[in-house]
């Protein structure tokens, strides 16, 4: 049976999909996000944990009692797509126990698995880094095809798609940014459950200096809360 590269779990999150999630965190990433919270995700190595889907399964059974009508597992990042296989027979074994999954991912990679893993998810989660394809890029260091491409499969099989994007300072928060994001989703989104809008935080400099990786963004400061809320207002949030 195919194995997980895992980095962490989170028994009761609540901002990673609907309700309360047991959300598995995989590691490995395509992207290079200058902001990443997470930049030990990126990459795997020979110490990076294996899961089965046996520990999947019996760790998001213990969370059943708090999941209601809406919660149940996410897999997130890194970018959990990057496990296709691994990821479509853990849906499946979850589906036999009646729990749903939600995917937490960034469109940055596709393979043969992509188009079953999306029609079997709940919901993605969708976090959109930027809607111009060379700030895109700039991000990520990534071109947008397989984003564009993520949303064209999650649109073929209408599933809902609740969009994400991290609000630098100075980068992409204007009310212009806002308003071409919205004009992107409206054109490119069949079926929307909702954009949010994430506030940029310098919490994770800490992480990338002990990785030995340089941080473009240390001097920007964290996004201002009230700016935040009136681009949402743009949106119409």
């Amino acid at each position: 049976m195919t194995t997980g590269k895992l980095h962490s779990i989170e028994t009761f999150g609540a901002v990673d999909g609907p309700g309360i999630r047991t959300v598995f965190f995989l590691q490995g990433c395509p992207a290079r996000c200058m902001y990443c919270h997470n930049p030990d995700s990126w990459t795997v190595t020979e110490e990076t944990e294996q899961i089965t889907i046996e520990r999947v399964v019996h760790t998001a059974k213990r969370g059943r009692p708090y999941y209601g009508k809406d919660g149940g597992v996410t897999f997130s990042g890194g970018e959990p797509l990057m496990q296709g296989a691994f990821l479509s027979e853990a849906m499946d074994a979850l589906a036999e126990e009646g729990i749903s999954t939600v995917i937490d991912t960034s469109g940055t990679y596709i393979d043969e698995f992509t188009q079953k893993v999306i029609e079997d998810s709940q919901l993605l989660l969708l976090d959109i880094k930027h809607s111009d394809p060379k700030k895109f890029e700039e991000i990520t260091g990534l071109k947008q095809d397989n984003l564009l491409r993520v949303i064209d499969l999650a649109n073929e099989a209408d599933k809902p798609l609740w969009i994400r994007q991290v609000i630098v300072p100075g980068f992409n928060d204007t009310e212009e940014n806002a308003a071409e994001l919205k004009a992107f989703v409206k054109q490119r989104v069949k079926n929307l459950y909702k954009i949010e809008l994430l506030g940029y935080h310098n919490m994770a400099i800490e992480k990338w200096d002990k990785l030995g990786i340089p941080y473009k963004l240390r001097d920007v400061e964290p996004m201002d809360r009230g700016k935040l809320a009136r681009l949402s207002q743009t949106i119409g949030l």
